[in-house]
Formats: structure tokens, C-alpha cells, sequence
């Protein structure tokens, strides 16, 4: 196929053309020294009959494929323009299987970083300046960031989909676009000037459940050879971060089936993308991964305890602030001595003794700690130990928290300045230096220069990190993570080091999530 330049694209200052394995692509220069190649299709427009298949090969073209322009992102809901993340109106499609790349001109064997986004497996795209990757490259590394499908296009399982799959399995797409993704790099990313050997995957929340999937998946051997999550484990037995098997997930599709008054496979696949919505209530069926036993061919902590998992450097960490489910918010003493025997009833007394509070204050802080331990800092706590455990590569971990400094009075429909602290995802401009980009269409952000410096050194770090499997610099000396006696590197108003949750925390919720010990047996 052929494509055409339009106006806006003969108006940039084009890079040179590149020659990748489909054809040759041109991009544009964000700067005097920074290229990027933006909307390349990595796999085929799944669409029609491929809607819910295996990712597919991108199909070649002839002439020079015009990549400055960001691909449509994957079918997803609208942000509102009050939230802390609006990114502006843009384009959704299912034809939406498109990678991004930024690097340096003229540079060779560099390390290559590979961003998955978050949101829940639901929302997300490359395309949001929150995951650019201007300055990361800026410190030496190729970046690279992609669009994955998302929602039920992304992880409906369902028996006719299972019946008709070479493999035998459903669900899961999402996970597999990402294989494929990291697949073009392995092929192409050295046109670039990035090292194909040298190759780093990163994710924060959703994205980094993918990277720990990815981890774990026979699939992605040899395909990447460091690892950094932000912010998610798929990893707990109940909660919301758990998951199910594919026969459970095969029936949550047929229920899907029903809502969406379709009789079959066939009436789902001729349904308009934008039908395909999960009714947001309790009741309603779950779509998201699963145990398909292909991506994934059993539990990821038992793939870990057999040693199949890809054993390379981690870097893994959380945010002080961040917390999904438990107690919730509590606004006194009194509430939170009355959540706690609501949630752990028995148990109640225990929790209060490893998270005392004789006041409000102290109520509504240990609240908040005990949300972020029995949820983000748990799972980041196991996936660290089973790599500690049972591989050979070493792990370092980290804890965000630097709170974000906002204008006076400023307003976010989903976010409160005075209370949010680090909050879940307030890590991520800093790593990838996008601090800007909380102020591209209104002024939701103050930072000082202390902010930009820290970022600047965070982005060195992880960069260290991607070059050689340490991210200890001159300015952050990481301790490796030691299971007996675990540290990580606190980055708030300096980098220093700092102990992990006390293990007996932990090991408090893990009681209170592991199953009934028959339902042990019949999943063993």
C-alpha cells in the first residue's frame, strides 16, 4: 500500500528515511537532535474477522510510510477535560495496533526502553503526553511506547473464540499485541539505533501487570532483558488484582454475550466496537487477564516457583499514597476502629496492633498505609521476592514519595490536591520527564526546579538501569533488594534508603487473601 504526504506533514522537518522489515518510514525531528517515528503499525488493523484473533503480520508497502503522526488509540472511553489526565480528543479506532519510537540521531547500540501504558486494561494509549519519550531519549536510550487493545476487544475469553484458536485458548489479546510489539523491535529496532540485545520492558499500573506477565511467559524468551513495574502485580488470590482461569473467564464472556443481545460469535464480531461496553456495576461480568494457559500456562507465582520465568534484572516500587479497595478512606478514629472490624472482623485487633492510631490523624494516615500495603506494595513485595527467590538476576526496589505541587485553587474532578500525595501514577512524569505534560491545555501543575532536577536524575537512573541491570548513579545509590531483610530507595525530597513495609504486614494480608484450603487442593 501506498501512502500519500499531507500538508501538515510536508510542514515538519523530516528525519531520514528509515528501512524496517515492512518498508521504509520516515518521521519527523522533535528537536535539533530527537526523532520521532510516530503511528507505526507493528501488527494488522484487527478488525472484521480478526477482531478477537492473534495479533497478525503487518502487510508490507511500497514508497515511504509518513510516520508523524500518533495512531488512532484502541476503543476505550473518553476522558473529561477536567481530570488530572485529559490529553485531549483523540482518535479511537480498533484499527489501533501502533508503536511510537523516539531517539537520538546518529545513535548506535543504545539501550532500548519499552513503555506499556496503565489504566486498568481499559483505558490507555501511546499516544497520551504522559508517555512520551522525548527526554528519555535525551539521556541515550531509544524509547519505545505502543497501543495495546484494551477492554473486551482486548480480553473477552469465550468458547466459540477457544474452540476456533490454533491454540486453544482466548482472552489475552491485549497481552499478545504486546508480544508482537516487542517482536518488532527485536527486528527492527536496530534501524533505529537501538540494541536489540539490550532491551527494557517498563510499566506502571495495568502496564506493569504486563511486564510481570510478560515475565512470566514462554512466550516473550529472549525478546527483552530487564524489567521495571511500577505500581502492579497480577499476582493476589482474591482482590482486585487476581486472575481468573479461562473456564471462568469463558463463562463471564458468554454473560457478556447476553448483555450485548447477541446469540454467537459471529453476531458479536459484525457488532459496532462502540456496543462492546462492560456495564460498570458490581454485578457485571469481569473482562480483563486470565490464566488462558497459553500466554500464561498456569499461575504466575507457580511459573516462578519452577524457575520458567525470564530471569533478568527487576527494578519494581510503589507510591506512598497509592491504595485500591480495603479500608477506604476514613475521616476519625472512630471510623477507622470501625472499618477495621467490618473488614477483618476476628482479626480486627491484630490489624490495630500493626497499625496503631490513638487520633484522627494517625487514623487516617495508618488507614491510607494499610490500603497501600494490602494492595499495590503487596503484590510489588511478592513479585520482588519470587524473582529474589527463584532466579539468579537481581532486584531493586523503590518507593515515590515526592508529592506533585499544584497551583492555588486549581481544580481536578478526579484528583484532591490538598490530600492526594503521592498518588497512584504521580511517579510516571518523573521517570519519563514529562512533568509538562500535566500543563499542556490548562495549568494543572507548579513544579519548581528541584522538580525537573529530580526528574532529570530519576530518568538517569533508569536509563543506568536499561544499559547495564543497575540503576545506582553518582546521585542515587540503590540498595539491592534482600528478601531477609528487605530496603528499597525512598525518592521523595532526596533519594535515601529505606525500609519495606514490616514482612509481617504483608504476610497479615496474604493470610486474609489465601483461599479455603480445599479450594487450595482442587487448584493444585
Amino acid at each position: 500500500m501506498a501512502f500519500s504526504v499531507t500538508a501538515k506533514q510536508q510542514d515538519l522537518n523530516p528525519t531520514k528515511v528509515v528501512t524496517t522489515s515492512n518498508g521504509e518510514i520516515q518521521g519527523s525531528m522533535v528537536t535539533p537532535d530527537i526523532q520521532a517515528f510516530l503511528g507505526i503499525p507493528y501488527a494488522a488493523p484487527p478488525v472484521r474477522d480478526l477482531r478477537w484473533r492473534d495479533p497478525q503480520p503487518v502487510s508490507s508497502w511500497q514508497g515511504v510510510y509518513h510516520a508523524d503522526q500518533f495512531g488512532p488509540q484502541c476503543m476505550q472511553p473518553q476522558r473529561g477535560i477536567m481530570t488530572n489526565q485529559y490529553s485531549g480528543s483523540e482518535v479511537t479506532s480498533e484499527d489501533c495496533l501502533y508503536l511510537n519510537v523516539w531517539a537520538k540521531t546518529g545513535i548506535e547500540k543504545a539501550p532500548v526502553i519499552v513503555f506499556i501504558h496503565g489504566g486498568g486494561f481499559f483505558i490507555g494509549a501511546g499516544s497520551m503526553p504522559l508517555y512520551g519519550g522525548e527526554q528519555v531519549a535525551q539521556h541515550g536510550a531509544v524509547f519505545v511506547n505502543l497501543n495495546y487493545r484494551v477492554g473486551p476487544l482486548g480480553f473477552l475469553a469465550h468458547p466459540e473464540l477457544t474452540n476456533e484458536s490454533s491454540h486453544s485458548t482466548s482472552g489475552n489479546y491485549g497481552f499478545l499485541d504486546q508480544v508482537a510489539a516487542l517482536r518488532w523491535v527485536h527486528d527492527n529496532i536496530d534501524k533505529f539505533g537501538g540494541d536489540p540485545a539490550n532491551v527494557t520492558i517498563v510499566g506502571q499500573s495495568a502496564g506493569s501487570m504486563s511486564v510481570l506477565a510478560l515475565q512470566a511467559s514462554p512466550l516473550t524468551k529472549g525478546l527483552f532483558h530487564r524489567a521495571v513495574g511500577m505500581s502492579g502485580a497480577l499476582l493476589a488470590a482474591t482482590g482486585p488484582f487476581s486472575l481468573r482461569s479461562l473456564d471462568v473467564a469463558e463463562n463471564d464472556g458468554i454473560r457478556l454475550q447476553e448483555i450485548w443481545n447477541a446469540n454467537n460469535l459471529a453476531e458479536l464480531r459484525a457488532l459496532p466496537a462502540d456496543r462492546l461496553v462492560v456495564p460498570r456495576k458490581p454485578s457485571s461480568p469481569p473482562v480483563g487477564p486470565i490464566v488462558d494457559g497459553y500466554v500464561l500456562p498456569t499461575e504466575i507465582s507457580k511459573i516462578f516457583s519452577r524457575k520458567a520465568q525470564n530471569d533478568v534484572p527487576l527494578l519494581v516500587g510503589f507510591t506512598r499514597d497509592e491504595a485500591f479497595g480495603g479500608l477506604g478512606p476514613v475521616d476519625s478514629l472512630a471510623d477507622y476502629q470501625k472499618r477495621a472490624a467490618a473488614t477483618f472482623g476476628e482479626r480486627a485487633s491484630e490489624f490495630l496492633a500493626l497499625y496503631p492510631a490513638s487520633d484522627d490523624r494517625q487514623a487516617i494516615s495508618q488507614a491510607r498505609a494499610a490500603d497501600r500495603d494490602n494492595t499495590i506494595a503487596l503484590g510489588m513485595d511478592s513479585w520482588a521476592r519470587m524473582q529474589s527467590s527463584y532466579g539468579d538476576a537481581p532486584v531493586y526496589s523503590y518507593m515515590f514519595s515526592r508529592p506533585h505541587v499544584y497551583p492555588d485553587d486549581v481544580i481536578i474532578t478526579n484528583l484532591d490536591p490538598a490530600s492526594a500525595g503521592a498518588y497512584h501514577t504521580s511517579e510516571v512524569p518523573f521517570w519519563l520527564g514529562t512533568l509538562e505534560s500535566f500543563n499542556r491545555f490548562r495549568t494543572l501543575r507548579d513544579w519548581r526546579e528541584a522538580d525537573r532536577d529530580f526528574s532529570h536524575k530519576m530518568i538517569d537512573s533508569l536509563v543506568a538501569f536499561a544499559r547495564t541491570g543497575s540503576p545506582t548513579i553518582e546521585a542515587f545509590n540503590w540498595p539491592q533488594y534482600d528478601p531477609s531483610q528487605p530496603v528499597l530507595l525512598e525518592l521523595g525530597d532526596i533519594a535515601k534508603p529505606k525500609p519495606w513495609p514490616a514482612a509481617k504486614k504483608f504476610e497479615f494480608f496474604r493470610a486474609a487473601q489465601r483461599p479455603p484450603k480445599d479450594v487450595e487442593q482442587v487448584r493444585d
